[in-house]
Order: C-alpha cells, then sequence, then structure tokens
C-alpha cells in the first residue's frame, strides 16, 4: 500500500511526526514560554505554535494548557520529553562530529535563492564555502521565489534560501532568521523624527511596493486595510533593494524585511521599526523526497555560523 493509500485508510498519525515538532515540544518545557522557546529555536512564535498544533493533532493528545496566559505542560508532554533526552543527546553528537574537520566535498552543490538574498546576502559566503571545498562545483541561480520553490520540489536544486513560505509536500524548510518588517524613508522626510512608524502615520503618503508576486505584499496590504488607511502606491518594483533605491531617491516610502538589507542601505535612507509587527521568517528549503547531500547540509551549517543575528531586528 503507498503512502496516499495509506492516508486514504485513516493511516497512523504518528508517522508524520517530524523533527522539529518534537524540537518545539522539549523547547517549550525547557523555557516554559512559547516567546522563548521561538527564540531558542530561533523561528517565529506563531511557527512555534503551529508546530505545537501539528504535533498533538498527529498523537491525539492535549500536550499543553493554558492558565493565567502561560502554558502549562501536560503528564503526558513530559513523558514524551524524557523520551526525547537521549534522541537529543544524540543529534548534539552527530552534529558535533559534523562540525570536526574532515575531507573537502567534491561533486557539485547547486544554489538557488531569489535576487536580493543572492546579491546581498550568498557570495560571500559561497566563496568561502568554496575555498574550503576547492574541488566542489557550485551553481548559483537566481530567480524569483515561486519559481525557486517549484524547482526546489523537483529536485532541479539541493538547497535554496528564500523568506517564502511553501506549503509544499515537496519541501523541507528549515529556519535561517525571523525578523520583523522595518519602514525605510527618504533621509530627510518628515517622519524620519519618529521612533515608530504606524500605518496611520502613512495615510496619504507615496509609497513604494513590492510588487504582487512578492510574498509579504498581502501581509502588508491586509495590515494596512485592518487600520483603515490608505497609501498611494506610487511604483511598484519586484525586489527589496529597488525599492531601497527608490526610496533614496524621493519617490516614496516602504516596508521591507531587513534580511538581508538592512546593514548595507548606506547614507540617504531613515531606517525605522514599524507596528504592527509584519513578520518574515527566512528558510533553507530542500526536497523532501530525497536526502540532503553532505555538501548542503555543511553549507547550510557554514552559513548559519556566519550570520550574525543582532544585525537584524528580529520577531519575538
Amino acid at each position: 500500500m503507498n503512502r496516499a493509500d495509506a492516508a486514504d485508510d485513516g493511516g497512523d498519525r504518528r508517522s508524520g511526526i517530524t523533527l522539529r515538532e518534537l524540537e518545539v515540544l522539549h523547547a517549550l518545557i525547557r523555557t516554559g514560554t512559547a516567546m522563548n522557546a521561538a527564540r531558542s529555536l530561533g523561528i517565529s512564535q506563531s511557527a512555534v505554535s503551529r508546530r505545537l498544533a501539528q504535533l498533538e493533532d498527529r498523537l491525539g493528545l492535549a500536550l499543553f494548557t493554558r492558565a493565567g496566559g502561560r502554558l502549562v505542560a501536560t503528564p503526558e508532554a513530559f513523558a514524551i520529553n524524557e523520551q526525547l533526552g537521549p534522541v537529543f543527546a544524540t543529534l548534539g553528537r552527530i552534529v558535533n562530529h559534523a562540525r570536526e574537520p574532515r575531507t573537502a566535498h567534491r561533486g557539485t552543490l547547486s544554489i538557488v535563492a531569489p535576487p536580493t538574498i543572492a546579491h546581498r546576502f550568498l557570495p560571500g559566503r559561497i566563496a568561502a564555502f568554496r575555498k574550503r571545498n576547492p574541488e566542489l562545483h557550485i551553481s548559483l541561480e537566481v530567480i524569483a521565489s515561486d519559481s525557486l520553490i517549484t524547482g526546489i520540489a523537483e529536485c532541479r536544486f539541493d538547497v535554496g534560501l528564500t523568506d517564502t513560505q511553501p506549503a509544499h509536500d515537496g519541501i523541507t524548510s528549515e529556519p535561517l532568521i525571523a525578523t520583523q518588517a522595518i519602514c525605510i524613508l527618504p533621509g530627510a522626510h518628515h517622519l524620519a523624527d519618529r521612533d515608530v512608524i504606524r500605518p496611520e502615520h502613512l495615510e496619504g503618503e507615496a509609497f513604494v511596493a513590492l510588487s504582487r508576486r512578492h510574498s509579504s505584499r498581502v501581509a502588508i496590504d491586509r495590515t494596512f486595510e485592518r487600520a483603515g488607511v490608505r497609501r498611494h502606491i506610487a511604483i511598484e518594483t519586484a525586489t527589496s533593494v529597488s525599492a531601497m533605491e527608490f526610496v533614496r531617491d524621493g519617490l516614496g516610502v516602504s516596508l521591507v524585511n531587513p534580511f538581508p538589507i538592512v546593514h548595507q542601505i548606506g547614507r540617504g535612507v531613515a531606517v525605522r521599526p514599524f507596528l504592527p509587527e509584519i513578520a518574515y521568517t527566512t528558510s533553507f528549503l530542500l526536497p523532501s523526497s530525497r536526502a540532503p547531500t553532505a555538501a548542503a547540509v555543511d553549507f547550510i551549517a557554514a552559513t548559519r555560523a556566519s550570520l550574525d543575528r543582532t544585525a537584524y531586528p528580529t520577531a519575538p
């Protein structure tokens, strides 16, 4: 019987439990709150809640109750967590072994990313990885996130990096960093004196919008719709880099993901926090139909190790 047939016959839900779901359970019990668990795992609080709900659904158990605004673990949750200790200890040994010096990789590694990440974040990290693996052939493809997702699911690339969160059975997602939207303004803009920008401050302001195919456009539009604020969209563009340049030229203000451009903005552009929070999670994407190559695993680990998270406004 294949997987589809098993699902149709009401197969065991527990067979779909993921390591990330178990990590969320372990982190919740260890840290005591969803916010702290999210920070320890480097993911958003909403992702913690989602993974917990998935685990409870797969197990058919309530693992936490709420009391006074806090999550309280049930006896079932504690019992499962006790069994996870040896699992995570084994994983720790594997990770430590993976960090030990090893023979350089050979063969190929195909990486794919949308333009802003490909141009502003990956080149130096790919160069450093290639120098450590001189016999490894690396290719970097720069394409839009929707095409990236299809390419990963079809195994045309080994690893992708994007802030688009795919709902695709053919993809495994490994979070890199959770951030929240920033408002960028021309340096001399009258709103640059404010400590925080809110939707009502942008009523009638010229606005540089990301194109509608961009993953965050819907969330940004809904934020202003809920606030009853109408912007004057002066120009639409496909990348955060081009939005930043249009802002620098005085065409309007914009909301963008600070990763990876916030520390590369330069003169002529003011950066301010924006509320309410619009969250982003930038993740590595891998094909779920095959195990990742050793080179892909090492590249992900090296990229994570190189990232200075303190440089970015992160989501709670």
